[in-house]
């Protein structure tokens, strides 16, 4: 048997490099109909700084946190498939291309420093390994308009803030 989830992720940032930038990251659940069924959200610490990399980064964890949750809560063990969709190519070439190559190169970039967001890449790749143990995890790029519901719980959280 296979269990597929789609999940649709965003992240924000308002004030995106000051000291006063607040940000938020969501993760939406899709059904087999096309209908979003749960949605999660979580405003960004104020240290390290919110960027819009970190909100779009934390919008994937949130994503694999709760992919494996409701793995754990399955009664059967189904093989997973799972898709993450975001409208960041910086964070899915962070999940699928580069990872790569920092893990290889002792986490440093082409310009010889250290990679930035280093701990929430981490994060996501270990939430990502663990998943691939059951199944597939894909990571998709979207046009932002395709993606406006994740969107929206994020400035929701924003506005809150």
């Amino acid at each position: 048997m296979v269990y597929t989830m789609e999940i649709y992720t965003d992240g924000g940032c308002r004030g995106n490099g000051r000291s006063w930038a607040i940000g938020a990251a969501a993760a939406a659940f899709k059904n087999r109909n096309g209908n979003y069924v749960e949605a999660w959200t979580r405003s960004l610490p104020s240290y390290p700084a919110p960027t819009n990399q970190r909100a779009e980064l934390t919008g994937i964890i949130i994503a694999l946190e709760q992919a494996l949750e409701r793995y754990h809560e399955l009664d059967s063990d189904p093989y997973l498939d799972i898709t993450i969709y975001s409208d960041s190519k910086y964070a899915v070439n962070c999940m699928t291309t580069w990872i790569k190559k920092w893990l290889r190169n002792g986490w440093t970039n082409a310009a010889g420093y250290e990679v930035a967001n280093r701990d929430l890449i981490e994060e996501a790749f270990d939430l990502g390994d663990r998943l691939k143990r059951e199944g597939d995890v894909n990571y998709v790029w979207i046009p932002r308009e395709k993606n406006e519901y994740a969107d929206e719980l994020c400035n929701e959280d924003m506005d809150q803030q």
